[in-house]
């Protein structure tokens, strides 16, 4: 019962990170920031499936290894686009201008 319990909450996570990422499309930030929030509640549903059949975590740690530098790339991604553009704001992107 608990695991069906664990597996309903990280789903509602999951799906409320899809959302928020979906309707916040203003700021740069905000969109990384939901995009990590994803990444954990999938790092948790991955945790509570490991759990469950009591696998080894090994894959887990490799999984947070490539989400921090995920989040690392797009923080370096943001702060280029502030230098160059001197905003976040998607509306002031323009794809020809580079």
């Amino acid at each position: 019962m608990l695991t069906i319990l664990n597996w309903f909450l990280s789903s509602v996570l999951f799906i409320m990170g899809v959302f928020t990422f979906v309707s916040n499309r203003k700021h740069l930030l905000s969109m990384l920031l939901s995009l990590e929030y994803i990444v954990l509640s999938l790092f948790l549903l991955l945790f509570i499936y490991l759990n469950m059949f009591n696998f080894e975590f090994f894959f887990s740690m490799m999984f947070l290894t490539f989400s921090v530098c995920e989040g690392a790339l797009g923080l370096s991604i943001l702060v280029s686009m502030i230098r160059t553009h001197g905003n976040d704001y998607f509306q002031s992107f323009n794809i020809l201008q580079c």
